[in-house]
């Protein structure tokens, strides 16, 4: 590599020699100003030399001469800038050609520029900014968009328009916001359009796209080589074309692509800013070329509209009638960049002299005459505060035609936006915005710089696009390529369950479930889809899927159809489709009948709902017994016999069979309630027992997966699919463990057998399979434990292909419409259906959970009654107590007690009495105590009137 970089410079060299000895000195409008070596003076120069280099004959080179002669005008008026140091501008032509473009640079530092506006082509700016950095003059391009020309290679090259980097960006995030995959590109094979490309193909590929072709074309194409180009770019199977060309010959492309009927529906043309660049320059508009470009998009550098940069297009046609230009030369938005290049230098001039700066130059020394040649070396000098002098730039911060004029850390231009127009046939029309600010938008960028960044999908917008042939609805952007290849698809050639895929006499050559799926399919997309079936495997057993996969990912295939689980190391190599049967890992194991037990009449009820269940028959035994006792005789006696009566009323409510009446009515509504609890629970047990008696229990020693993985028996899987991997990576089961199984018969062989017999004691294998086993097995078989792992069947296309998307689309209307259903139904129905797993008695048990509400209900009744009898019990109490004698009344009123009657000190034992009592005699009490009252009242009221007649007159 080293003796490669050296013979470059030294061809370098070679070529810097040959062209200083061609220079030549067409200048225009310069200053012959010299400036003297090493100065001290802090006085102002009067003048200042600066460098214009372009091509003049170009769409941009035109419209950029008129800016650079007003922006001079402009700047030598103003007398607030620079203070009368006089600006002249050196015009140099490049031709469009590297090698004269190099010339002419020369010669430009031969005037002793500071700066040196240009070059135009991204090209001629890799070749010049060598003579940059070895004479510290600053380059101003105002027109190459090359994103490689901002490399730390060319530290003096600064780029005032632009960078493609990110009109890159905005072409892949339009791709994006359509959901294309795949772009063809057609460039032009220089500097500008190969690193142009190169970085669309990194920005696409962050957003899982691609540059499917790269169509590159020479400098200077004839129509014959274009047509060509097309030609081949035609057979390709994607329709989106990003062109990246020049403007001036760029239009040629859509002649030819015109021609070869290339500009109708189905097709995208996307354009880079050349485009507009060559339509603004057209004054006016060739009606012609609007009928070329009808429904391409087209990208445009975005300047903010401005009362300076209406006044300056308001400026334009004075200025070419003065510099005696042709009338339909346009206005473009490179003429805003090259006017404000101007402008820019001079500002920073004026910032670099009011530092106390000079400007001075002095001689390379490793540029110097020699005596056998006549090349004049000397007289190219460094500009010795020329790097200061970039530094002022890079720190300029004002507002122009174009903008805001900043540069961040990588000498890139703040804030990058690009109008997106789209091409009618009144002309060109915006439909939206781009800025790396918020992505797309219908309103103009700077109105979105003060919000936070917003780049989601969700908020992109933009208006109505009307795409080639007058079509509204975005293309699909991709079609079959026209090569005549047809799509090639790997069928796996099974020999075991064969009613999913296999090999047929028919035209298709294969038949089964998952083939009929994919047809269906097929024949809902809107476009014919050319396939042929290959199968895949030699017939004698079934082939490994993980190479299926890996042939579709090498384009052996492309795509696999069969029963192909989808599972996450295959996505990591092709897309796959909506799954159409769902799918999963079950066991299946020898099961046998379950023996009767003894203790069968207890499985109705779990532990929890017994226990439950006979603390509230006791529970409710003793709440009717409080209730009952002062009224019914029946729960009255000797503590011996009450004890009793409880424990036989609390369970002979289970049978309704209790003998003892309730009398009171708190007693009989919490009875009513508890007798329709026992109805329940009487009921659903009966149910319960009834299925677990009737109900056929089958058992088997194999419990589920858990049960397999802590044995060491082995373990039956069908070859070819990925149970295999899955058991030894995922639940590092040990290899000697799995045995491989061909087909059903031996399937079924190694289960009879069981391990003791050189059979397996278990199969491990994906649900559909399995559903057609215990079918053939006479229900010998069944599956235990539950499905461990939720998979399903899909079809593998390769990586980003449209057509998995589209085929999605199609199995979901499928499953709609009912269609997967009716494929199911023909393809696996079997005589013979079988239960799948082993009936679990614990699913006929009855759990609390199935009844804590019912006994809520009966624990709120239970408290309401307790309540009100306690409250009654106490009312009772409080009125039976004996009166206090008026003296411990005075006692208690004169110690300031604050109890009233109702809470003075209670006896316990009494209280106790007062409940214990029967219902009648506290009655009767009542009554004495009420009678009592009366008479001792009547006697006080007799006392009262005998005092009152002794009493003397």
């Amino acid at each position: 590599m080293g003796f490669f970089v050296m013979i470059r410079d030294v061809s370098m060299g070679f070529m810097l020699l040959c062209i200083s000895a061609l220079w030549v000195l067409p200048i225009q409008g310069a200053g012959r100003e010299s400036f003297s070596r090493n100065s001290s003076s802090s006085s102002l120069p009067s003048s200042v030399n600066v460098g214009a280099l372009f091509t003049y004959d170009s769409f941009i080179g035109r419209a950029a001469k008129l800016a650079f002669v007003a922006a001079i005008e402009d700047i030598n008026a103003d007398q607030s800038i620079l203070r009368g140091t006089k600006l002249n501008i050196v015009f140099q032509d490049t031709n469009c050609s590297g090698f004269v473009g190099t010339m002419g640079a020369l010669q430009l530092m031969e005037n002793k520029v500071v700066a040196a506006i240009g070059p135009q082509s991204s090209g001629i700016g890799h070749i010049i900014s060598h003579v940059a950095n070895e004479l510290h003059v600053p380059f101003l391009s105002f027109a190459a968009t090359d994103p490689t020309l901002s490399s730390l290679q060319y530290p003096y090259f600064l780029r005032t328009t632009q960078n493609d980097y990110f009109q890159m960006n905005a072409i892949t995030d339009f791709v994006s916001y359509f959901r294309w995959r795949e772009v063809v590109a057609i460039f032009v094979d220089d500097e500008y359009g190969r690193n142009g490309i190169s970085v669309l193909g990194d920005a696409l590929a962050k957003k899982r796209a691609k540059i499917s072709y790269k169509a590159a074309f020479p400098p200077g194409a004839d129509n014959s080589s274009i047509s060509d180009l097309l030609a081949s770019v035609n057979l390709m199977e994607s329709r989106i074309f990003v062109v990246h060309v020049n403007p001036d010959s760029g239009l040629n492309i859509f002649s030819v692509a015109k021609s070869l009927g290339m500009m109708g529906s189905g097709y995208v043309w996307i354009t880079t800013d050349w485009l507009l660049t060559a339509l603004d320059s057209m004054e006016p508009l060739d009606p012609r070329a609007l009928d070329l470009l009808q429904g391409v998009v087209a990208f445009r550098h975005y300047t903010p509209e401005s009362d300076n940069k209406r006044q300056f297009k308001g400026r334009w046609k004075n200025l070419r009638f003065k510099e005696s230009l042709k009338s339909d030369d346009g206005f473009n938005s490179y003429a805003l960049y090259a006017y404000d290049s101007v402008w820019l230098v001079a500002r920073a001039l004026d910032v670099f002299f009011s530092q106390g700066n000079t400007v001075t130059f002095s001689n390379d020394p490793s540029l110097r005459n020699t005596n056998d040649s006549g090349i004049k070396l000397s007289k190219l000098h460094i500009f010795n505060e020329g790097e200061r002098f970039l530094q002022v730039i890079l720190e300029m911060n004002y507002t122009g035609l174009t903008g805001q004029i900043e540069f961040n850390s990588e000498k890139n231009r703040i804030n990058p936006a690009y109008d997106i127009l789209n091409i009618k046939s009144t002309g060109p029309l915006r439909v939206g915005y781009w800025s790396n600010h918020t992505g797309f938008s219908v309103a103009p960028p700077e109105t979105l710089y003060s919000k936070p960044s917003n780049t989601s999908a969700k908020d992109q917008r933009l208006n109505e696009i009307i795409w080639p042939g007058e079509v509204i609805k975005p293309p699909r952007g991709w079609v079959f390529p026209e090569n005549g290849k047809p799509l090639k698809i790997g069928v796996p050639n099974r020999v075991s369950y064969k009613n999913y895929a296999s090999k047929d006499k028919n035209p298709l050559g294969v038949k089964g479930f998952c083939i009929d799926i994919f047809e269906a399919a097929i024949q809902l997309l809107p476009y014919p889809v050319p396939r042929t079936y290959i199968l895949y495997g030699d017939g004698k057993k079934n082939p490994s899927y993980d190479n299926l996969i890996s042939e579709v990912a090498a384009n052996i295939f492309d795509v696999a159809v069969g029963d192909v689980t989808i599972i996450t190391n295959r996505t990591k190599f092709v897309d796959f489709t909506q799954p159409f049967i769902e799918s999963g890992l079950v066991v299946v194991a020898p099961v046998k009948g379950a023996k009767s037990s003894p203790w069968s009449f207890l499985k109705p009820f779990t532990i929890e709902m017994w226990a439950v269940t006979g603390a509230l028959f006791l529970f409710v035994g003793a709440v009717i017994w409080i209730l009952e006792h002062r009224f019914n005789e029946e729960f009255r006696g000797p503590p011996r016999r009450q004890i009793i009566t409880v424990f036989w009323f609390s369970f002979s409510t289970m049978f309704f069979s209790h003998r003892e009446n309730t009398v009171s009515t708190l007693g009989r509504f919490v009875l009513l309630v508890w007798l329709f609890v026992v109805l329940i629970i009487n009921s659903s047990y009966t149910a319960s027992l009834t299925s677990i008696l009737t109900v056929q229990q089958l058992t088997s020693r194999i419990e589920g997966m858990d049960t397999l993985i802590a044995s060491n028996e082995p373990i039956g899987v069908q070859d070819g699919t990925f149970a295999w991997k899955f058991l030894v990576n995922e639940l590092n089961i040990a290899p000697s463990r799995i045995i491989p199984l061909k087909d059903e018969e031996e399937y079924l062989s190694a289960l009879q057998r069981g391990p003791r017999g050189g059979g397996v004691a278990a199969i491990v294998d994906e649900l559909p399979y399995i559903k057609a086993l215990l079918s053939n097995s006479n229900c010998k078989f069944r599956t235990v434990g539950q499905e461990f792992t939720r998979t399903g069947w899909g079809f593998a296309f390769q990586r980003d292909s449209p057509l998995a998307v589209d085929m999605s689309t199609a199995i979901l209307q499928l499953a709609e419409e009912g269609k997967l259903e009716k494929i199911r139904k023909k393809w696996l129905t079997y005589d013979h259906e079988c239960t799948m797993q082993i009936s679990d008695t614990e699913n006929y048990q009855i759990s609390v959970q199935s009844f804590w509400g019912l006994f809520l209900i009966c624990g709120v009744v239970w408290f309401i009654a307790l309540t009100l009898f306690c409250w009654k019990v106490f009312w009772q109490y409080q009125r039976l107590r004996p009166e206090e004698s008026d003296e411990v009344q005075a006692r208690s009123e004169e110690a300031g007690s604050s109890r009233g009657k109702s809470l003075r000190a209670v006896s316990f034992k009494d209280l106790i009495k007062v409940v214990d009592k029967r219902e009648a005699e506290i009655k009767e009490m009542l009554k004495e105590k009420s009678s009592k009252k009366l008479k001792d009242g009547q006697s006080s009221a007799e006392n009262s009137q005998s005092k009152d007649h002794e009493t003397p007159q």
